[in-house]
């Protein structure tokens, strides 16, 4: 099972309580968190893309950094650990991301892929006037399948002619081509979100589920498989988890006094024209609606000792079709080490690692 870190791009990482540890991106913390990770032999790091805020006493995620800029930085500075960002399709022609992505391959030497992201909060893009409208909700995967066309023509070719409903390619030339075959990944986890992976993607982004609770998640894994077995693809699951090594850190954030950030986030997220979902299907604004969801987005927690943790990690491993997790940390820089030198060494499922 591989492991990766969710960087923190935004201030206060995935951390809603006023009470979690305050602060402010940087490229020299996401430095600090990548070598750390690299140096305990982690397999990839992956930063979102968020284009606005939701404010509140804490401003949460009112600070941000760019996501191709961040882990370009961050590839020109590793050597071995696999980088990627998140491409905010709205905004940036597929075209102009393919060359993105080339000069970045170039950069990591053949270390970096992408994850695509329709959009879902129009505030991000309203302020910009780039809000493509509320049919979106409905249409976004039929704009991201043609995106994600262009994408492997351009890769695997350098030349797109294609012509379709939202893009219109005219003998359109991206050299030079990246080193190998580009890994993608997506986000979504509707049925259409699943299916635009099975289609498209390497990997398929998840939340964990609950606190404790390693294998909640299975389900997800058994929707993509059902998707995959239309496509003859094999894609793999990352599992989105937050770990709190030992007990007594949680008293730094309780959970019974949130931030005032959360009301305004259920707002941010109550577009009525939006795509309705299944309840086994939540994103993180509508989980955030829930009273767990007050702390941290409803992610998945595992809450314990190094050993206890491991155990759980090790679980998830056993979840057919789980090919990594994507680890965040109420302190990441205290987190990753601790996560390399005391519960890493303890997972069966990274016994490689472990050993060499």
């Amino acid at each position: 099972m591989q492991v990766g870190v969710f960087v923190p791009i935004n201030n206060n990482g995935w951390l809603i309580s006023e009470n979690a540890p305050q602060y402010k991106p940087s490229f020299d913390m996401n430095r600090a968190i990548a070598l750390s990770a690299e140096k305990h032999g982690l397999d990839f790091l992956l930063s979102m893309i968020k284009l606005r805020g939701f404010g509140g006493k804490t401003e949460f995620w009112e600070y941000g950094l760019e996501s191709f800029t961040l882990m370009a930085g961050l590839a020109a500075v590793t050597e071995r650990i696999k980088i990627y960002a998140t491409c905010p399709t709205l905004v940036i022609p597929p075209a102009f991301a393919a060359r993105m992505c080339n000069t970045i391959d170039s950069i990591s030497h053949g270390r970096f892929g992408l994850n695509l992201i329709t959009g879902w909060q129009p505030p991000e893009y309203t302020q910009m006037g780039m809000w493509p409208g509320d049919e979106h909700f409905r249409n976004r995967y039929k704009m991201l399948d043609e995106y994600a066309a262009i994408l492997h023509e351009l890769w695997e070719t350098g030349v797109s002619d294609h012509k379709g409903e939202y893009y219109q390619m005219e003998d359109c030339r991206v050299c030079p081509q990246p080193a190998g075959a580009m890994k993608i990944i997506c986000t979504g986890s509707s049925d259409e979100g699943l299916a635009f992976s099975a289609k498209w993607a390497n990997y398929a982004f998840c939340l964990g589920k609950g606190v404790n609770t390693p294998t909640a998640f299975a389900g997800n894994n058994d929707r993509l498989a059902a998707a995959t077995a239309k496509t003859g693809r094999d894609v793999a699951v990352f599992v989105l988890v937050m770990i709190i090594a030992a007990e007594p850190t949680m008293k730094r954030w309780p959970s019974g006094n949130p931030t005032t950030t959360a009301p305004i986030w259920r707002r941010s997220a109550g577009s009525p024209n939006r795509a309705p979902r299944t309840p086994s299907t939540p994103t993180p604004t509508s989980a955030s609606s829930l009273p767990e969801g007050a702390v941290n987005i409803n992610m998945g927690t595992l809450v314990g000792s190094y050993a206890s943790i491991a155990r759980m990690l090790d679980e998830m491993a056993t979840v057919p079709n789980t090919g990594g997790v994507l680890l965040t940390f109420d302190d990441f820089i205290e987190g990753v080490e601790a996560f390399g030198t005391r519960i890493q060494p303890l997972m069966k499922c990274r016994q490689g690692i472990r050993d060499a």
